[in-house]
């Protein structure tokens, strides 16, 4: 376990072992999770990185993703 210290302005750092061993690197986007618990971080997925993932193109999975927020307006 390591403790970690909240800045003025909510800020705070990863330590560096931890960066390094989920791949966490600047600019990096995390998705942040209300357990209940406590407070969950996870490395975001980009549509980019899903690429490969699947039988379509990365052309046809932005169009797929596309209409299906023009369906949820």
């Amino acid at each position: 376990m390591t403790t970690v210290t909240i800045t003025r302005k909510g800020q705070t750092t990863i330590p560096q072992e931890l960066r390094k061993k989920y791949g966490l690197k600047e600019g990096t986007k995390l998705d942040v999770t209300d357990t209940g618990e406590g407070i969950l971080f996870r490395k975001a997925v980009s549509t980019r990185e899903l690429v490969g993932t699947s039988k379509q193109t990365y052309d046809q999975l932005i169009e797929r993703l596309d209409k299906i927020r023009r369906e949820d307006v």
